[in-house]
């Protein structure tokens, strides 16, 4: 993992970090990859289940995709279930074992956000042990606070990476009806907190304000008319960067270049889909991971380059039991030997299939990596 904030920063729940000599006249570069929703349903819970040992392990999960995860300076990915403890439980109402945590920071996550519709799903104290647990994981958060204390200092979340300074906000759309009880916060999609939010970034010295958003309607390719009106409202506060989730399938990825004089830009994804669930129905069996690496040059930071990499949930029955396998989809795709079956290669197939349909109507300016000579190569 490539943290520089120390462990009693973190112990302490501290964010902001001291800017570096001339910051604002280096020049460096920074790669950012963002992951889609890390569910956690019974079926999941099960694989990860190890009777002889009567321990949970997801190690094996993200094993043909870790070395896409970790290869960023940063990996950001969205945690859609609580870390609350026993009972374990998926839908309707999500607690995880800790060791999906433990699963994805050994394959490469360094941030994951948690607000989201189910960020409630146990109460305050669901609220409250998640955060500890990714605390003690030295796992980075936003978007769920302990109390207003907690969210002083981890709201805005601030990253520091050579001369970099980046600022990561996350909100979701609602909790499913389930309030957080007093004192716990969960950031609620709300235009008075997101501008204030973002107005207070803008004091951080930072580079960029990256706004992550779990809203939309379920299960639909197409981003929806108030979307794109929040989204608009979130640039116009002064947000660089959105990246959404909740749909559970992919919806467009949009950059905007040189939108004024000053040379302004604003890059926009509605939906990164699923990244590991048990939802199995075409289009929700797969999702995006989307990598941007921004550059600085005589203090002026910008988006180089933009590409997504398709990744797809392979589910074999190994010795009686389903496992999760997250796949790299394009490193797969003329790979039919190393499934199980041609239902499951068919399967892939079509979800890369809709996936590049859907992209090459909607998306702008957004490449795709495809793997060639066993190596990752943007093509827009």
């Amino acid at each position: 993992m490539r943290f520089i904030i120390s462990t009693l920063l973190v112990a302490l729940g501290l964010n902001t970090l001291h800017a570096q000599t001339n910051k604002d006249t280096a020049s460096g570069e920074i790669s950012l990859l963002f992951i889609g929703d890390v569910m956690g349903h019974g079926p999941q819970i099960t694989s990860a289940f190890d009777k002889t040992t009567n321990t949970y392990d997801y190690t094996n999960c993200f094993k043909y995709i870790s070395s896409e995860m970790s290869d960023a300076d940063y990996t950001i990915a969205n945690l859609e279930v609580t870390l609350a403890g026993p009972p374990f439980t998926g839908y309707p109402q999500f607690s995880s074992p800790d060791e999906l945590a433990v699963g994805c920071k050994n394959a490469g996550v360094d941030i994951l956000v948690t607000s989201n519709n189910h960020s409630c799903d146990r109460g305050g104290a669901g609220i409250t042990s998640t955060i500890e647990v990714l605390d003690s994981l030295r796992i980075l958060h936003t978007g769920t606070f302990k109390d207003s204390t907690d969210r002083k200092s981890n709201n805005p979340l601030i990253i520091e990476h050579d001369c970099f300074r980046l600022a990561i906000l996350n909100y979701t759309y609602g909790t499913n009806g389930i309030p957080f009880p007093a004192p716990t916060i969960v950031n609620l999609i709300d235009k008075d907190i997101i501008a204030k939010d973002i107005a207070l970034a803008k004091t951080k010295n930072v580079d960029k304000i990256i706004v992550v958003t779990h809203w939309g309607d379920e299960y639909q390719s197409n981003a929806g008319t108030w979307q794109i009106n929040m989204g608009q409202f979130i640039f116009e506060q002064g947000a660089d960067i959105i990246i959404g989730a909740h749909p559970h399938v992919l919806q467009k990825m949009v950059w905007e270049k040189n939108i004024d004089a000053s040379g302004k830009e604003n890059l926009i994804v509605y939906s990164l889909g699923n990244f590991v669930s048990n939802q199995r129905d075409r289009k929700k069996d797969g999702g995006a991971m989307i990598k941007l690496t921004l550059k600085k040059e005589n203090g002026k930071t910008f988006i180089a380059d933009a590409g997504h990499i398709l990744t797809w949930v392979y589910t074999p029955l190994e010795n009686g039991l389903k496992k999760y396998y997250v796949l790299p989809a394009a490193k797969y795709e003329n790979n039919p030997s190393f499934f199980d079956g041609t239902t499951s290669y068919d399967q892939m197939k079509l979800f890369i299939s809709d996936s590049r349909k859907l992209f090459t109507e909607q998306n702008k300016n957004i490449g795709e990596y495809i793997y060639e000579n066993e190596k990752w190569v943007l093509k827009y």
